[in-house]
């Protein structure tokens, strides 16, 4: 299982670039499709997780899934296994470019790289918003939080505070009536 683990994360390490966003769509076709270790739901939460708790969210994912394939062991290997290329990657990059990053070929895959990330990214927040707008009242708190953060530029830690405490609010004090207009069937 160690090795398992080991070479899952490497594979979706050796072809991360752009951060943990990009990184979601290869999670999803090599541990929730192809080893079937975790759900998509459990995906979604760990993704959920691993963005709120301090570090990076490859690093939080990989630790969280191998802690639950194989204890604390499992977690530490998974690390490695998501860590492991882009230090080899970055170290090669930097032996070979040095401090020159002027190279039009270099610049050329780079480029694409760029474009190719901004696809991964897409298609999680997507998914993410697919599992995410469970209600109506979701869509209401999405569009307002939307709004307030392109036109008033307000700061997003006081979007999430005035998003938990409307999400607590529509429970505790709308009535059952409108709760249930709200609902998405």
């Amino acid at each position: 299982m160690l090795m398992k683990l080991f070479t899952s994360f490497f594979k979706i390490g050796l072809f991360t670039f752009g951060g943990g966003y990009a990184m979601l769509p290869l999670i999803e076709k090599e541990l929730v499709e192809k080893r079937k270790w975790i759900t998509e739901d459990e995906l979604m939460e760990m993704f959920i997780i691993s963005q709120m708790t301090p570090g990076t969210i490859a690093i939080n994912a990989s630790t969280f899934i191998g802690n639950k394939k194989a204890g604390k062991l499992g977690g530490f290997i998974a690390s490695l296994g998501i860590i492991f290329p882009s230090l080899i990657i970055i170290t090669l990059i930097y032996n070979f470019l040095g401090n020159s990053f002027d190279n039009p070929v270099i610049n050329s895959i780079f480029l694409g790289i760029r474009a190719c990330i901004i696809g991964l990214i897409a298609s999680s927040t997507l998914k993410i918003c697919r599992k995410s707008f469970i209600s109506g009242m979701s869509y209401i708190i999405f569009i307002a939080a939307f709004i307030l953060l392109l036109i008033f530029d307000i700061s997003p830690i006081l979007l999430i505070i005035l998003g938990a405490l409307l999400g607590a609010a529509a429970t505790f004090f709308l009535p059952n009536r409108i709760k249930s207009i709200l609902e998405v069937k």
